[in-house]
C-alpha cells in the first residue's frame, strides 16, 4: 500500500455523485462526510486492503478500481465472497465488531476514500438519514450473498456461472465500468472458480458451455452477453440494477 495522502477528490465534486444510481445527499449530510473523510489512499493490484481478524482504525469507501471480499480455511482453500467496486464501503464490519471476519483484497489498482472508523458512532447520533443510508448497506451486502448461497446450495455450475456473470455486469454498468453488454474483466477464472464452489477445470468447461450456447464471448479478458433474455432464463435472475443507492 501506499501512504495515504490528502484530499485529491472534493466530497461536494465526486465523480460518483453525479451517476444516477447514487442518492443525492443534503448539505449538512455531505458536508459532514467532507469531514468525515481524512484522505485518499491508492493500492496496487492483489495488494490488501483489510484483513482478517485485523483492527484497522480506517473504514473505506472504493473510488475507484475493483476489489475483492475472501475468507480461507487453514488449509488454504479460499471462499470468494463478492466483489466490491466504487461505492461500495469497505471494512463496516470493523465499525460494528471491532473485527474484520473476512480480507478484501485490490483486483485492480483501486484509490479509496479513508475514514476515521471511531467516528462511525457520530453519525448514528448526529445524523439518523446517514445512519440509516450504513444500515441500507449492511441489508444490501446481505441480500447479495443471499443470491450467491442460493447458487452455491441450488444451482447447477452452468446456472452460477450465468447468475455471477449478469450480476457482475449489471454491478458494473451502473457505475461505468461495462456498457452495451460487453464488460472488461479484472478476474481470473480462478477468482471465478473460488466465487462458484468448483475447481478452475471445471469453470473452465463451464464457460466453454455458455459460449457453445450462444449465450456469452470471452476473449481478452472482455466478457460479452450475447443473448441476456436466455442467460437470465438460465439462471433464474431477479436483476437489482435499478436500484438508487447511498453513497457515504
Amino acid at each position: 500500500m501506499t501512504e495515504t495522502v490528502p484530499f485529491q477528490t472534493n466530497c461536494q465534486t465526486c465523480p460518483l455523485r453525479r451517476k444516477s444510481v447514487f442518492r443525492s445527499l443534503e448539505d449538512k449530510e455531505l458536508d459532514f462526510i467532507s469531514d468525515f473523510k481524512t484522505g485518499e489512499l491508492t493500492v496496487e493490484a492483489g495488494a490488501t486492503i483489510v484483513q482478517e481478524e485485523n483492527k484497522s482504525p480506517h473504514l473505506y469507501t472504493i473510488l475507484d478500481g475493483w476489489a475483492f471480499r475472501h475468507k480461507a480455511l487453514a488449509d488454504g482453500r479460499r471462499q470468494v465472497l463478492n466483489f466490491a467496486l466504487p461505492g461500495d464501503l469497505v471494512g463496516l464490519q470493523l465499525a460494528v465488531l471491532n473485527e474484520m471476519q473476512h480480507t478484501v483484497t485490490a483486483l485492480t489498482d483501486t484509490t479509496l476514500c479513508v475514514f476515521q472508523r471511531d467516528r462511525v458512532w457520530s453519525i448514528f447520533k448526529d445524523y439518523p438519514s446517514l445512519a440509516f443510508s450504513m444500515t441500507w448497506i449492511a441489508a444490501r451486502e446481505e441480500q447479495i450473498l443471499d443470491g450467491h448461497i442460493i447458487s452455491l446450495g441450488q444451482r447447477s455450475a452452468l446456472e452460477r456461472l450465468a447468475y455471477l456473470i449478469l450480476h457482475l455486469y449489471d454491478r458494473a454498468e451502473t457505475i461505468g465500468y461495462a456498457s452495451n453488454q460487453a464488460l472488461d474483466a479484472p478476474f481470473s477464472q480462478s477468482h471465478l472458480s473460488d466465487a462458484l464452489g468448483i475447481t478452475p477445470v471445471h469453470t473452465s468447461r463451464t464457460l466453454r458451455k455458455l459460449q457453445e450456447k450462444g449465450l456469452i464471448s470471452w476473449a481478452k479478458d472482455r466478457i460479452r452477453i450475447l443473448d441476456r433474455d436466455a442467460l437470465e432464463k438460465l439462471a433464474s435472475y431477479e436483476s437489482m440494477a435499478d436500484e438508487c443507492r447511498p453513497l457515504i
